[in-house]
């Protein structure tokens, strides 16, 4: 997972793209923890936390846009 700095460096798309990875590797270790427990579930939290902080990363820019339209 990127940190904060890196995260404002990445594009729009890069950010949507990053969402999707992260969700969907969610969705996989989710799926694989069901059948047979996984080796670390702590990732579970941590995956979940790192796509709160992509998904605050484009509220926040979303937001920015349309305080400052002009930019």
């Amino acid at each position: 997972m990127k940190n904060k700095t890196d995260l404002k460096s990445l594009s729009a798309d890069a950010l949507k793209e990053q969402v999707k990875a992260e969700l969907a590797q969610g969705q996989q270790m989710r799926f694989a923890h069901a059948i047979s427990p996984l080796e670390n579930p702590a990732r579970l939290k941590v995956n979940r936390k790192s796509v709160a902080r992509l998904l605050t990363e484009q509220t926040r820019r979303k937001h920015e846009q349309a305080i400052n339209p002009a930019q």
